[in-house]
């Protein structure tokens, strides 16, 4: 056995016997893994079906159109690319097909839920290479639509970039649209978390409100790490010549050659997310997430909007003088995998964030339901109370030596490692 054998074997091991509760990871079946690690891998395939720049891909433009196909079908559009390697790319390429540089681009700030690549300013590309209109949420950590309205006429952005990553309820798709038709600027809905949940009609769909629909392929729609830009029949109204900016931003304006090995893994997903088993695993995703909200929120922790109407919870850790980096660190030492994450108004960095986010979509793909929802719960609110008196230092240079002893503190705790005992036990209930 290699070594990078050996290695994956023990990170398989880990998922089996950890609670993966991050929001933006889940299992895909072993048919998309096959598709993945499959002889796609070698081909190259720069161009889009019928168009290549390079011999031998018959088959491949049929499994490419296939994948098309399937994603077109699923969330009702007429036109779909499949070859963003990630969802940031395909985000870059939408800013790249409809905006010019420095045109201005609006979205949700990262600290109330939003994404690096809505407009984040000075650090990423959709914030330093166009203009950025940022905006948050009010006291209760919710979206107040008419203050972004006022704001989009006072800015008068090019685009609304509209998606969320830590936010935890419905976005109203309807609104934005009035927004940006006030406006006439482009609405692109990222859907990245909640594909899964659009398609299992649990989730409030964007197809007939939005221009561009774009989605990873990796969260809740349990495929490969992969994504699609869609555009609607509103985008080709909107520009008959939607289509070709998009694919010709795609490639060659910000790619090469396609995965097609993705590509297929994304195809068999697509096929899996369309089954009546699926819808049913989407609507249970949010039954366990709000049994667990409501379970955690009786446990005495704060929760952003008081709850949530999706996959994930975010919880505000700042009421018990708590931060993320030691509560996400205490749960994994349990066995209980979240990410610390920034809360609304958060006066902390990112990289020491007041809050934890954490989510059902992978225990759902388990098979767990609401009674391991309250049990982890449990555990949860245990581990927050065991480590209430582990406070981050306020010297910046302090911190890194404190969670670096922390962690190895947290490592032999008699008390976290019971609670991680008793995880894998529930773990070894529901196999993958």
């Amino acid at each position: 056995m290699g070594k990078v054998n050996s290695l994956i074997k023990k990170e398989e091991q880990r998922q089996r016997d950890t609670l993966m509760m991050i929001p933006s990871e889940n299992y895909s079946s072993k048919a998309v893994r096959e598709a993945v690690g499959s002889v796609l891998a070698h081909k190259y395939a720069e161009g889009y079906p019928g168009r290549r720049y390079y011999q031998g891909n018959k088959i491949i433009d049929e499994i490419e159109n296939l994948a098309i196909n399937r994603a077109k079908k699923l969330f009702r559009v007429p036109h779909a690319n499949v070859q963003p390697y990630s969802g940031s790319p395909a985000n870059a390429a939408v800013l790249f097909a409809l905006l010019e540089p420095k045109g201005t681009v609006m979205g949700m700030n990262l600290s109330a839920g939003g994404h690096l690549t809505h407009g984040h300013p000075d650090i990423t590309y959709s914030g330093k290479y166009f203009n950025s209109v940022q905006f948050g949420v009010d006291k209760s950590g919710l979206l107040d639509y008419e203050n972004i309205q006022k704001l989009a006429i006072k800015e008068k952005p090019d685009i609304l970039m509209i998606g969320t990553t830590a936010y935890p309820l419905q976005l109203d798709w309807g609104k934005f649209a009035q927004i940006a038709g006030s406006i006439d600027a482009w609405l692109v809905a990222d859907i990245a978390h909640v594909a899964g949940l659009v398609v299992a009609g649990v989730y409030p769909d964007p197809q007939q409100h939005v221009h561009v629909i774009t989605t990873t392929t990796h969260k809740t729609l349990r495929g490969p790490r992969g994504a699609i830009v869609m555009v609607t029949d509103k985008g080709f109204k909107k520009d008959p010549h939607m289509s070709e900016k998009i694919d010709r931003a795609v490639f060659p304006g910000l790619q090469g050659g396609p995965h097609e090995n993705t590509i297929a893994a994304i195809a068999v997903a697509l096929k899996e997310a369309s089954s009546s088993s699926f819808r049913s695993y989407g609507k249970q995703v949010v039954t366990n997430a709000k049994v667990l909200a409501d379970s955690l929120k009786e446990g005495g922790l704060t929760l952003v909007g008081n709850g949530t109407d999706s996959h994930l919870i975010l919880i505000d850790l700042r009421p018990l003088d708590l931060s993320g980096n030691v509560v996400a660190e205490s749960l994994e030492a349990a066995s209980i995998v979240v990410n610390r994450n920034s809360v609304p108004n958060d006066k902390m960095p990112p990289f020491y964030p007041s809050g934890i986010r954490l989510g059902t979509p992978a225990l759902t793909t388990r098979g767990m339901k609401e009674k391991e929802m309250k049990i982890i719960s449990d555990w949860i609110n245990k581990v927050t109370d065991h480590v209430k008196g582990e406070k981050l230092p306020s010297d910046q240079k302090k911190r890194t030596l404190f969670i670096r002893e922390f962690k190895i503190r947290a490592r032999e705790d008699k008390f976290l490692r019971q609670i991680n005992s008793e995880v894998k036990n529930l773990c070894n209930k529901y196999p993958l």
